[in-house]
């Protein structure tokens, strides 16, 4: 008898066709992303730099090697003496694969990476697909400080977040601030990204404030709010792309 009376709750679950990384990406592109995130020693924050953007300048510009850096910065606000970088592989798992082959063989990264390990506390990365709805992250003018939210969703509700996101992200396009927005593959699941340009942290508050105006954008936030973390952090450019020459915040 309790069994029939709980059975009259069950909520049926219409069965998926696709996985959600199919089902979210773009089909017109096969770009994958990797986000590293070094924590670095605090007295060898400037020559983890120096030394980091030498590397990645040289891999951008080779092409032999299928990637290139969308970005790279430095916390200012949230975990403090970090670097993240943002790498995209156009050709997705086999230019990945591809890369990391040739950089096992190359003497002068290995040596490179040697160095870098003693400047660091620790490092971990995501392999990430960007949502359909989505800019593509591209070089634009600076100077520029950048938002980077992150959420960590309950399993099973990608699909419903992205579908909301799709409707939401109409309401902040007025002024150019959304640069990416990207799911995680490999590494810590049902984690989301939200990357955000602006020109300072008054306009930041300034354009934030503007999107509730807008009809719709309010129920957005109060559906967002229901997930289980929301953790913005600001981040100061060493540079968007390195032949883009942007300038860095100050």
């Amino acid at each position: 008898r309790f069994c029939w009376f709980r059975s009259l709750f069950v909520h049926k679950v219409d069965a998926r066709k696709d996985a959600h990384s199919n089902l979210l990406s773009k089909k017109e592109t096969s770009n994958l992303y990797k986000i590293q995130f070094h924590n670095v020693k605090p007295e060898c924050l400037e020559a983890y730099n120096s030394l980091e953007a030498e590397v990645q300048n040289r891999l951008h510009q080779d092409q032999d090697y299928p990637c290139e850096v969308v970005g790279s910065w430095n916390t200012w606000y949230g975990e403090q003496d970090q670097a993240v970088h943002l790498w995209r592989y156009r050709g997705g798992y086999p230019a990945l694969t591809e890369c990391l082959k040739k950089l096992n063989n190359n003497k002068e990264y290995l040596e490179f990476q040697k160095e870098r390990a003693k400047m660091l506390v620790s490092r971990r990365n995501q392999l990430l697909l960007e949502f359909s709805f989505w800019n593509e992250p591209l070089p634009r003018p600076g100077p520029s400080i950048y938002e980077m939210r992150t959420y960590n969703l309950k399993p099973g509700t990608m699909i419903e977040w992205g579908n909301h996101w799709a409707r939401a992200i109409q309401y902040r396009q007025e002024n150019n601030e959304a640069v990416g927005g990207f799911f995680s593959q490999i590494g810590d699941l049902y984690v989301v990204y939200h990357l955000w340009a602006y020109g300072s942290l008054q306009s930041r508050e300034e354009t934030r404030n503007s999107a509730w105006l807008k009809e719709g954008w309010d129920a957005n936030v109060h559906y967002t709010g229901r997930r289980d973390a929301n953790q913005p952090h600001i981040y100061n450019p060493k540079k968007i792309n390195p032949k883009a020459k942007v300038i860095c915040a100050s």
